[in-house]
């Protein structure tokens, strides 16, 4: 079948058949992988494309950048290892921050799908492991090298058959062996779930070559996606923002957004230089996070795939921050990738201001990782997911706590607990942290942790938003900052390591997401709720919305 020859309720059909097929390999992963990242995180995506590797379908609620970047990869690892070399059983895989998601603790495997003796298809996962060794995953390495192992482009397995020197070497290299390639193996069964249910789906259907079915999806989400490019006034959208940096440094960011008919030219110049330390943010990662909210802008209801993307088109200076030189340390490149959802609503927000939301204080999200030897003298490593609160809308106050642009969560404290030699005593949202507006942002949160270990253990930190909260659009306010405290208030450095020792409690507070539009336009029966639920302090209610003034005229003409 061509793919003129689809019409759209088997196109429909087949393509629902494709994301099903991408969420049983996510539900694989998960239910088979070793760690709490994957587990309960969610920091995984899984994503089948055609024998190009453009991808087709993506799992759904998966990591936004992850499965952007899994068809660049595999597309790497495909010249690499091209067809004549390859065989069914193999598995393909890297960490390069360069050709994957620009950072080391990101493992990406891809799986050629052979049908008939010839690759009909690829599928790829990408999961954050445990731990790959080095400075653990921090901000403050100089370089690449300081910061764990690296994977180059190789065959984890060959025709089935386990690489055991790589394995070796993986081991001998991590501080959780078990757990770090326990997760390997699961992404290797997820790619073979994968495998299975599209071999399963071709058999069912009759396709020989998945070409033309490709093409049908492609061509209909490009064409989606440009209708709606096409709706937005042509001209030239520029934003600025600085970040909390790095020892006091700030850093800008700075975009250009050009809209031309159907499609969109995104350029950072004017960006800082990238830094010696690990805030920087690779191409890979930073034409995802861009890509991903002019998505959620301009398409927000459609699937997302490879046609979805080629009207879009992202550069930025090599050199700097987001575009770094080989081998920049880039382990926190989160701290730089994940302010540009706010920097691209930012600058669209003239053109298009009912489909863009307000900063989100959890773009980056404040996170600690906790590593050493915990219970029964094994030596563990846990990564803390909570999130802070997103921007308001147009129309509705901001999610609190939810993952915004990373899709990450903390997932079950019990569980972390039940891993890690950790005690978490609170996890409350925190008032006044939303930024107060027409639409109040998302709240923020406090969470308490205490270390229940008979010996020190290390603890990495790397946040920002501690001078630079989110910021809020068309008069609304900017939410509450991000800090972080030892015990009776000891400050903890936002972007570093140290030690902490048996029983030090920390107290966290991830940063509220902006407001939108003016506070004092915020409806006061919604102002009265938010006091009631103790989302605000009646201090807020009166200084910020006004409630008492506003209260007055309502009451006055109920009266008459």
């Amino acid at each position: 079948m061509s793919a003129h020859e689809y019409d759209p309720i088997t196109l429909e059909i087949l393509w629902s058949r494709l994301i099903a097929t991408a969420d049983e390999s996510a539900a694989t992963l998960l239910r088979t992988s070793f760690s709490t990242i994957v587990r309960e995180s969610n920091d995984y995506a899984c994503v089948l494309m055609d024998a190009n590797g453009d991808s087709l379908a993506e799992n759904t609620g998966s990591i936004a950048s992850f499965v952007r970047i899994l068809s660049k990869t595999t597309k790497h690892l495909m010249g690499r290892f091209p067809p004549g070399i390859l065989e069914p059983g193999d598995v393909l895989m890297t960490n390069d921050p360069w050709l994957a998601t620009g950072h080391l603790p990101d493992i990406t495997i891809a799986v050629p799908i052979f049908r008939g003796g010839r690759i009909v298809a690829w599928t790829a996962n990408c999961a954050h492991s445990p731990d790959m060794g080095g400075s653990l995953w921090a901000a403050d390495a100089r370089e690449m090298f300081e910061e764990g192992l690296r994977i180059v482009p190789v065959k984890f397995l060959q025709a089935g058959k386990p690489n055991q020197t790589l394995i070796d070497i993986i081991k001998g290299n991590v501080r959780t062996p078990e757990l770090t390639i326990g997760d390997m193996y699961a992404q290797v069964s997820a790619a073979e779930v994968c495998a299975q249910r599209l071999l399963e789906l071709m058999d069912e259907q009759g396709i020989d070559d998945l070409g033309p079915l490709s093409h049908a999806i492609h061509t209909r989400a490009e064409q989606v996606m440009r209708r709606a490019i096409a709706e937005v006034q042509d001209g030239e959208y520029t934003y600025s923002i600085e970040t909390d940096g790095y020892g006091g440094k700030p850093l800008k960011l700075c975009i250009t957004i050009t809209v031309r008919g159907d499609e969109i030219f995104v350029d950072y110049r004017g960006t800082s230089p990238q830094i010696d330390r690990g805030c920087n943010s690779v191409l890979n990662y930073t034409s995802a996070y861009t890509e991903y909210p002019i998505k959620c802008a301009l398409t927000p209801h459609t699937p997302k795939n490879e046609g979805s993307n080629r009207p879009l088109h992202v550069s930025a200076p090599e050199g700097c921050v987001l575009n770094p030189r080989f081998p920049a340390a880039g382990s926190a490149r989160q701290l730089a990738g994940h302010f540009l959802a706010g920097l691209v609503f930012g600058a669209l927000a003239p053109a298009i201001p009912d489909k863009v939301i307000a900063d989100s204080g959890g773009g980056p999200c404040l996170r600690t990782v906790y590593a050493g030897v915990g219970y029964h003298g094994q030596r563990f490593s846990a990564v803390l997911f909570a999130s802070g609160g997103m921007g308001a809308t147009p129309f509705k106050d901001g999610l609190s706590c939810v993952g915004f642009p990373a899709n990450t969560g903390a997932g079950s404290y019990e569980a972390l607990e039940s891993v890690a030699p950790l005690i978490f005593w609170k996890a409350e949202l925190l008032a006044d942290s939303g930024g107060p507006g027409t639409y109040r942002g998302g709240l923020g949160q406090e969470v308490v942790v205490e270390v229940a270990t008979e010996e020190p253990i290390v603890l990495s930190t790397m946040s920002d938003r501690w001078q630079h909260p989110a910021f809020g659009l068309f008069g609304g306010l900017h939410g509450s900052p991000s800090k972080v405290v030892l015990n009776d208030g000891q400050p903890v450095n936002p972007k570093g390591r140290m030690m902490l020792q048996p029983r030090d409690r920390l107290t966290l507070h991830f940063a509220g997401g902006g407001g939108y539009g003016p506070p004092v336009e915020r409806d006061v029966e919604l102002v009265e709720r938010d006091l009631r639920d103790e989302l605000i302090s009646t201090r807020a209610a009166a200084e910020v919305y006004k409630l008492a003034a506003r209260r007055r005229p309502r009451v006055l003409a109920a009266a008459r």
